[in-house]
């Protein structure tokens, strides 16, 4: 039986180009709908899910793949561009590497926009990776601290075996925005997601000919302070823009913050786009 999977489901109507196209994170789901409803704007709004979350195929476990595979989709969805590329946490990563892949074909990228999104710890410079590390440390203590002994040792013993699975936090930020009443099976959103897993880990971001609008937290728990430190030397140009809460709620209880902020970034840079074409045809 062939699949009738699509990668991409339309959350948000619009008739205003370029679209939006917002990717999945560790889980494989698009779990953005109620911050893209929010989002003001003329522009229709996709999500982006991954292959394999209905079992029928065998989940990427490489970056680029995903990437690769998506673009193909997405110019057979809709052929002429450019695209407006949007990503929480993984799924920045995977909108890094589709933007990647377009300016690699010639073609020119309309927006990225990532959300909080990082490299794995294993891919940031050496003192980067001292201070995320100390902020953690600081992080799983305070938590800890408020906890019966019991339960503090519990908390320890998971970050520990995180700690050495991954070393990256963002597995308890995508858990927690899982779907409870997901359409897919529980087996099969397992695999895509510890196949995005060993994606996550292993991709290492090159740099990149364009600007990154990076949306980040006030509250920082799990990632570097300062993500100019971090994108500023593998992009062309960024523009931080820093909201209320912290990694794991800014697309859920601060989601329409998040929205406000992005139909700001996409008017801005529209804007922007247009003043250039009319100095350029002036």
């Amino acid at each position: 039986m062939m699949s009738q999977f699509t990668p991409f489901v339309q959350i948000k109507e619009g008739s205003e180009p370029p679209p939006i196209f917002i990717a999945h994170g560790l889980s494989g789901t698009v779990q953005v709908g109620k911050l893209a409803k929010h989002i003001q704007t003329e522009h229709p709004i996709y999500g982006v899910q991954a292959k394999g979350i209905d079992g029928m195929e065998e989940p990427f476990d490489r970056l680029e793949d995903m990437a690769s595979f998506y673009l193909q989709k997405l110019e057979e969805l809709c052929p002429h561009g450019p695209y407006i590329l949007i990503g929480y946490s993984f799924g920045g990563l995977v909108a890094l590497e589709i933007a990647q892949r377009m300016l690699d074909k010639g073609e020119s990228v309309a927006q990225l926009i990532l959300l909080d999104a990082y490299p794995h710890p294993r891919h940031l410079a050496l003192p980067q990776r001292m201070s995320l590390l100390a902020t953690r440390v600081r992080s799983h203590f305070g938590n800890m601290r408020q906890m019966p002994l019991s339960k503090a040792m519990s908390f320890a013993f998971r970050a520990a075996k995180r700690r050495l699975r991954l070393g990256a936090p963002v597995i308890d930020s995508e858990g927690h925005l899982e779907t409870p009443n997901s359409p897919f099976n529980k087996a099969d959103l397992q695999r895509v997601k510890q196949k995005a897993f060993v994606a996550y880990a292993n991709y290492r971001p090159r740099f990149y000919r364009g600007k990154i609008n990076f949306v980040t937290t006030e509250i920082k728990s799990f990632f570097p302070k300062d993500p100019a430190a971090v994108w500023g030397k593998l992009a062309e140009g960024i523009q931080v823009e820093v909201i209320p809460g912290d990694h794991l709620n800014i697309v859920t209880t601060h989601f329409e913050t998040l929205a406000s902020v992005l139909t700001r970034v996409l008017n801005r840079e529209a804007a922007a786009g247009a003043d250039h074409a009319a100095v350029v045809k002036r």
